[in-house]
């Protein structure tokens, strides 16, 4: 009598050529292909269809394997299930296990060096490092990063919410980063517990109620004529870069970062890359007389501006700040000159220039959205008349006694 189960032999197996299928019994089958690869196949019917599940190739799976692998089908078969959905269900329980041993400094690690390309600098870099293994790494950089929740995150953020609330609410922002790239990740499950509206601002103070605001100390606009004319009488690199600075009411990093490409002598313009603006948006900056004749004054070795030490490195982001201590005025920062260039726009008796022209000079992005929408263009005329102002301003003021 012919058997139905256990049909097949391992010297069977292994001497048999012919592309198709071979019973085993009990659904296990020897699959044959048109390559003469062997694999084993079990095949059931589920809800009325016939399915068809790999239990893998003859080289890896010996016969005695199979027909185990087999009999545990056959065990969820009739406990009603399908060993299909059975196995990915598995799986996926094995992934979860496997997510959880992925530690939160690790995937802080991994968050840092994925986006790392896609940040300004390096010291963007340095801070987010600095942030995370200074505060977050003592208290959860080795638990799983799956085990996170709201309380380990309050458990970080509450020694310092209101001795360095700044920090503080930087280093929410880029826990919750890494917590939502290791959901992606598939390395946790759920809500972010680092996530403020409606969380976390049930639970700390909002940082604007607790944070005293250190606004940039600025120089009073009516002292810029004889500061002016102190600094030119000071020698150097970082003095006529500072200089410049205060000419075209520009952040630091952009004067530093400023490459004679960018200059346009016969336009009198500059223009700043997207890539070097805080807004990620390029910006013309008209150049007043004043500004230009500086300019052309400046000794020109390599690309920059205001070369470093090297030619080919710009200054030191001290470089400046280096300046005014040497003029003994510890008392003002760089930063504070664009303050001062706002306030004289704002409050000096014969100005004129609206808003958003005085606003559009410091590349500050309109608040109001409607507004932003209806000033497109650059109002550079109106910017160049403005400039020009406040380049007379800076050298007249002094001697006009304001």
């Amino acid at each position: 009598m012919a058997r139905t189960v256990e049909k097949l032999t391992p010297l069977g197996v292994s001497k048999m050529k012919v592309p198709g299928y071979y019973s085993d019994g009990a659904g296990l089958y020897l699959q044959i292909s048109a390559s003469l690869t062997k694999s084993w196949i079990f095949r059931f019917t589920f809800g009325g269809k016939r399915r068809e599940m790999g239990l893998g190739a003859t080289h890896t799976v010996t016969l005695a394997e199979a027909r185990a692998k087999a009999r545990d089908c056959r065990i969820v078969l009739l406990a009603g299930q399908d060993p299909l959905a059975a196995r990915v269900a598995g799986k996926l329980a094995d992934d979860l296990e496997r997510a959880k041993a992925m530690t939160f400094g690790q995937c802080a690690t991994a968050y840092i060096t994925t986006h790392r390309s896609g940040w300004k600098n390096a010291k963007h870099a340095a801070q987010w490092e600095s942030t995370i293994d200074t505060y977050a790494g003592p208290i959860i950089g080795a638990l799983p990063v799956a085990d996170i929740d709201t309380a380990l995150v309050v458990k970080v953020l509450t020694p310092i919410w209101h001795s360095k609330t700044e920090t503080a609410t930087r280093l929410r922002g880029r826990i919750e980063s890494i917590l939502d790239w290791a959901t992606v990740s598939n390395f946790r499950a759920g809500e972010n517990p680092a996530r403020w509206r409606g969380h976390l601002d049930n639970l700390l103070a909002a940082p604007a109620k607790i944070a005293k605001v250190d606004h940039h100390a600025a120089l009073p606009w009516r002292e810029i004529g004889d500061f002016m004319q102190t600094l030119r009488g000071s020698a150097g690199v970082g003095a006529r870069a500072l200089e410049f600075a205060i000419l075209t009411a520009a952040r630091s990093g952009e004067v530093r970062g400023a490459t004679w490409d960018e200059i346009n002598f016969e336009a009198a313009l500059w223009t700043i890359p997207a890539s070097r603006m805080k807004a990620e948006v390029e910006h013309q900056v008209p150049l007043a007389p004043d500004a230009v004749t500086l300019l052309r004054a400046v000794e020109r070795s390599g690309s920059f501006l205001f070369p470093g030490q090297r030619e080919d490195r710009p200054l030191s982001d001290m470089s400046l700040t280096a300046v005014l201590r040497r003029l003994k005025r510890d008392d003002i920062t760089v930063h504070g000159f664009r303050s001062t260039f706002r306030d004289w726009c704002a409050e000096a008796v014969g100005n004129s220039y609206p808003r958003e022209v005085c606003e559009h000079a410091l590349a500050h992005k309109l608040p109001d959205k409607v507004e932003a929408a209806y000033r497109r263009g650059t109002l550079i005329d109106k910017r160049v008349l403005l400039m020009r102002d406040w380049a007379e301003f800076c050298k007249l003021s002094s001697t006009l006694g304001l």
